[in-house]
């Protein structure tokens, strides 16, 4: 006798749709400009020599990289120095931040993010992944949750197989 057994995908029947943070990764050079360079004797910023530096420094080198601006010799640092830095990284830089590397995948991913059209989560069913070959900063998580709580009827974070619940709708 022949048994027949219908495999049945319950996984791929079940309409959720599954979100991979991954893939608002920006592909771009990362790059941390350390002011500590600019300072006369490692502790003081002589404005004369900053400026003189901003003016003829080849900013070109900056070009769609993604910049963290830090400081991270003990000194006060005016902020304006940074302004200054922001100010001439920006027409060549793809993203510049204060902040480290951290900081800067945070605002890279929260920049991505805000472009998706959280339109198209109307009343479904969404899954976070919760793994990546990448690493995807907390933040981001926090990002995308509090731009689909509005519209979405579920969200779960992990593997479709396998969820934790974070949100359901109450209807």
């Amino acid at each position: 006798m022949e048994i027949q057994e219908n495999i049945v995908n319950k996984v791929a029947s079940s309409g959720l749709i599954t979100l991979n943070l991954e893939e608002y990764y920006h592909q771009g050079e990362r790059v941390v400009y350390d002011l500590k360079e600019n300072l006369f004797h490692g502790l003081i910023l002589r404005e004369k020599d900053f400026r003189e530096f901003i003016k003829t420094h080849d900013w070109t080198a900056y070009s769609g990289k993604n910049v963290a601006i830090i400081c991270s010799a003990d000194a006060i640092v005016p902020t304006w120095a940074y302004m200054l830095l922001a100010n001439r990284l920006k027409p060549f830089a793809n993203e510049v931040v204060f902040g480290g590397p951290e900081v800067l995948e945070a605002v890279l991913f929260t920049r991505a993010l805000s472009k998706i059209d959280i339109s198209a989560y109307k009343d479904e069913r969404v899954v976070i992944k919760g793994c990546a070959d990448i690493e995807v900063p907390v933040s981001a998580y926090v990002e995308i949750t509090a731009l689909l709580t509005p519209v979405v009827k579920s969200i779960m974070y992990g593997e479709p197989c396998s969820t934790v619940p974070i949100y359901k709708r109450k209807d």
